[in-house]
């Protein structure tokens, strides 16, 4: 009987692929999931053993999840890779897409080196239900307690931009002419003008020019929250937004930022282990990794399209309540019973 069965691998993947983006910890559900099934899912799905093959196909479902995050996000990522690629040539940073693209790179570097060195230690020690729930329950107060900084914070209507000191300002002012069809968006444009697309597509445009204005520490810094990710139960979206909200941004800013930042390093942490899925690890369960996989990257996709639109109007309150609910309803069940 193979060590992962068909149903496992498409609900654990289709619950990867919502609460990675989610702000509720797919780590955490992830472990905790299996735990409150119990019987041979609790066996099976065990991620805190160091040869599980669970972490193989854990690995396949954050491939997938980073594949969606880069389908959805491709005109960025083109706009993103050429801004990296013109700064490398000239030397300098002048566009919006040259300075976006810095800030991703220097922001990753802390999760990175992290990641490194304490994932594996995270993983054994932490990785198991108990632990699970009580940061599943930290970090639904993480997410209240942003939530709350940001209402008490006073209004940035023009983004972390405005704070900038004089010397940014301009350098702000100098991208802002090069992006005349992110200017574009932020008019009210007449009916049947433009299409929702062409609408959409300069919002985004708009959307990165503000991220663009963030300064190099603050980006550095909210990039660093993702190591609190490394914790089960502790949300990588939820926190880098939280540390968004803390820089000034909005709620939807803040989110597609934190999305920006999650795909190189979903990616890299996928990549790094797929060795594992052509060893010993992956044998016998391929094609329920290739399933979970696939239900993975469609939960991704249809999860960022959603809450990109959510958090134009919306917060994480919702998602505090939660996950304090859940963590501490899972703490009880575990302890209990």
């Amino acid at each position: 009987m193979p060590a992962l069965t068909y149903p496992e691998a498409i609900v654990v993947g289709l619950f990867q692929g919502i609460s990675e983006l989610f702000p509720v910890s797919s780590l955490g559900h992830s472990v905790l999931i299996p735990a409150l099934i119990g019987g041979r899912w609790a066996r099976d799905l065990n991620v805190s053993t160091p040869e599980s093959p669970y972490l193989a196909f854990i690995v396949g479902l954050h491939v997938a999840t980073a594949l969606a995050l880069i389908a959805y996000f491709w005109r960025d990522w083109l706009r993103i890779l050429s801004g990296f690629a013109t700064s490398l040539r000239d030397r300098q940073v002048r566009t919006a897409d040259q300075r976006l693209a810095w800030l991703i790179i220097l922001a990753t570097i802390p999760v990175g080196i992290a990641g490194l060195l304490l994932e594996h230690v995270f993983r054994t020690v932490l990785g198991k239900p108990i632990p699970a729930a009580i940061f599943l329950t930290v970090n639904g107060v993480i997410l209240y307690a942003g939530e709350r900084m940001r209402r008490r914070a006073p209004a940035q209507a023009a983004g972390p931009a405005q704070a900038a000191p004089a010397g940014h300002a301009r350098q702000m002012a100098a991208v802002s002419a090069s992006q005349p069809a992110a200017r574009l968006a932020t008019r009210e444009q007449p009916p049947g003008h433009r299409t929702d697309r062409q609408r959409e597509l300069a919002a985004d445009r708009a959307a990165d020019q503000r991220l663009a204005g963030l300064r190099y520490p603050q980006a550095v810094l909210i990039g660093s929250m993702q190591i609190l990710a490394l914790l089960p139960g502790i949300s990588r979206s939820g926190v880098t937004m939280v540390g968004g909200l803390a820089r000034g941004l909005s709620n939807e800013d803040a989110a597609r930022f934190a999305f920006l930042l999650a795909t190189p390093v979903i990616l890299a942490a996928g990549a790094l282990k797929i060795p594992d899925l052509a060893g010993p690890l992956g044998s016998g369960i391929r094609g329920q990794i290739l399933a979970g996989s696939l239900f993975s990257g469609i939960g991704a996709y249809l999860s960022v399209r959603f809450l990109l639109r959510y958090f134009q109007t919306r917060t994480l309150t919702p998602f505090a309540i939660y996950c304090v609910a859940a963590g501490l309803g899972s703490l009880a069940y575990l302890t209990l019973t």
